[in-house]
């Protein structure tokens, strides 16, 4: 179950959005969805109930698109809108993904672009009054065309991504969510007993994420991430702006996978031939004993 205030001022968006984070982590865990119960709050007396029915009608055709029948759900009278599901998956259970299990010598590939929460703080302070808008004076704000391009990454589904992975020995996946990249990918080393090497330059960026990184705009969550990851990060040579974009709080990202190194390249191909066409491969796993389990090393 996952749900959220919402991120973009579209209703319809951000139905589609929400449905779509909720529905990733069971594809993160090599499963299929079966079917959703949607999760409402909704301010009556602040809002007309056409703003309700746009989010639920942009919930529902993420869905159908996904092949998933919403059967009801529960809605409560709340502060500010709150959208989100409870999705029932299955899968074969030697076939289950976790997100642990990444070995030494392992690849690690990423499906999707990062920096929605840069983006749509960005987002959120261009139509507040007061101190917030004078960020703005170091630079533009996003552009239609950045904003349309965080949207249509928030709104895809992961299925295509989830089903090119089946084709291959993945070791370990995750979903990259609230945690961002290093909190997602720490979580995974941890877990595994390895550590792993990222490449900055490497990592897909959506467009005008790191212009905006740079100016230092960024959501609270990302700044936690990032505090919260720094003991275990060695990265002397990357600048703040893209540790600020690894560590950014991602609204429905994409699948982070541990693949072996001779699997990798044809991973990324099969993801970017499903529609993630900025899938990449970002870094590795570490030799056993060149780094604590835990740990990330971060090169440009």
């Amino acid at each position: 179950m996952d749900f959220f205030t919402p991120v973009v001022d579209s209703p319809f968006d951000f139905g589609r959005i929400a449905a779509a984070n909720a529905l990733s982590d069971i594809y993160a865990m090599g499963a299929e969805p079966l079917f959703a119960l949607n999760i409402v709050g909704f301010p009556t007396k602040a809002l007309p109930l056409e703003v309700l029915g746009e989010i639920l009608r942009g919930g529902a055709a993420v869905a159908r698109e996904a092949g998933v029948a919403v059967l009801g759900g529960h809605t409560a009278d709340f502060d500010v809108p709150v959208y989100g599901m409870a999705v029932t998956g299955r899968a074969k259970a030697s076939q289950i993904l976790r997100n642990v299990g990444a070995r030494p010598g392992d690849a690690l590939v990423l499906s999707k672009a990062i920096g929605t929460g840069i983006l749509t703080a960005a987002m959120r302070a261009r139509v507040l009054a007061g101190p917030l808008r004078r960020i703005f004076g170091k630079g533009d704000p996003p552009t239609p065309e950045e904003e349309a391009a965080a949207v249509a990454s928030m709104a895809r589904l992961n299925r295509d991504a989830a089903r090119a992975a089946a084709r291959f020995a993945v070791s370990a996946s995750t979903d990259v969510t609230g945690y961002g990249l290093l909190g997602h990918l720490r979580q995974m080393l941890e877990g595994s007993g390895v550590a792993a090497e990222l490449t900055a330059s490497a990592v897909p960026f959506l467009p005008g994420a790191r212009r905006l990184a740079a100016l230092g705009i960024a959501p609270d969550g990302t700044r936690r991430n990032l505090a919260d990851a720094r003991p275990q990060l060695h990265a002397p040579l990357v600048v703040e702006a893209d540790l600020l974009l690894l560590a950014d709080a991602q609204t429905s990202g994409g699948l982070l996978l541990a693949v072996g190194a001779a699997d990798s390249d044809p991973l990324v191909e099969a993801l970017r031939a499903s529609g993630d066409a900025v899938a990449a491969r970002i870094g590795r796993i570490l030799p056993q004993d060149e780094a604590p389990a835990g740990h990330i090393r971060v090169i440009p």
